[in-house]
């Protein structure tokens, strides 16, 4: 069964597109298939494979609206093993419409059941705000993978989600974990790089990844190629740390499945 991975930051512009984007990539290329769920109005994931939105017919508004299958909505992208749901700004309406529907929190976990036996690997890229879209993300995951700019902002946005995740779990996904915190433009000489990670590491032991993604500029140039960097550039520094962010989640995820011999 396929694993279910929401992307998620209540504070925008920490990374979490360009997160879903690459590990997809990198996991794709690995011999993973992959599905992501562009969650996001705003479709930078969307954008980032090159996916033209105005030729698009079928998005996941429609499929969480029930006018089309989650098939009828998948998109496949030129790079290995990925495949998409694509989004546009149509997505920002339902947000409002899911509030009067029934079982409005669980309408993606129901699209997604179904898709987990063909995947390895399902991403959904959600929103930077605290609203339905998100909800039914956090309810139809697995785990919720938190990319953290090095800022003392972006702590607010992660205590913020800490909270959302606590609420999920208590009303509709019980199971919900933690699959990782990744810190995102990561620049090591500066000295508040350092006082915000040592402050993460320590209150969330065993949750943040040992891989940090570096501020670079193949990962910042990728998107406007419609190609993720590991295909851009797969030799700079931005394509190697998702390399190993993908080779860190893979082995965490073996550890898990291994059986306890106490």
């Amino acid at each position: 069964m396929g694993k279910v991975i929401a992307v998620s930051n209540q504070k925008g512009g920490v990374g979490k597109s360009t997160t879903v984007v690459n590990l997809a990539a990198v996991l794709g290329k690995a011999g993973r298939k992959v599905l992501i769920v562009d969650f996001d109005p705003q479709g930078n994931t969307t954008t980032s494979f090159a996916i033209k939105k105005s030729r698009i017919k079928n998005t996941v508004h429609e499929v969480i609206m029930d006018e089309c299958s989650l098939e009828e909505a998948i998109t496949a992208t030129e790079f290995t093993g990925v495949s998409v749901v694509p989004t546009t700004q149509n997505l920002s309406g339902a947000a409002v419409r899911l509030i009067t529907m029934p079982d409005r929190a669980l309408k993606l976990r129901k699209k997604l059941d179904r898709a987990r036996g063909f995947y390895d690997y399902i991403f959904i890229d959600c929103p930077p705000t605290l609203d339905m879209l998100t909800i039914n993300a956090l309810a139809a995951a697995d785990s919720v993978l938190i990319p953290l700019q090095c800022e003392f902002l972006s702590l607010e946005g992660l205590v913020e989600l800490s909270e959302t995740i606590k609420r999920v779990r208590a009303s509709y996904n019980p199971a919900l974990e933690v699959e990782g915190i990744l810190f995102t433009m990561y620049v090591e000489r500066y000295k508040l790089t350092s006082q915000v990670t040592g402050q993460v590491r320590k209150k969330f032991k065993g949750l943040v990844f040992d891989t940090v993604i570096p501020r670079n500029v193949a990962i910042s140039e990728a998107p406007s190629y419609g190609e993720p960097v590991v295909y851009y550039d797969k030799k700079s520094k931005g394509a190697k740390a998702y390399e190993e962010l993908a080779k860190e989640m893979i082995k965490r995820d073996r550890k898990k499945q291994k059986p306890d011999k106490n």
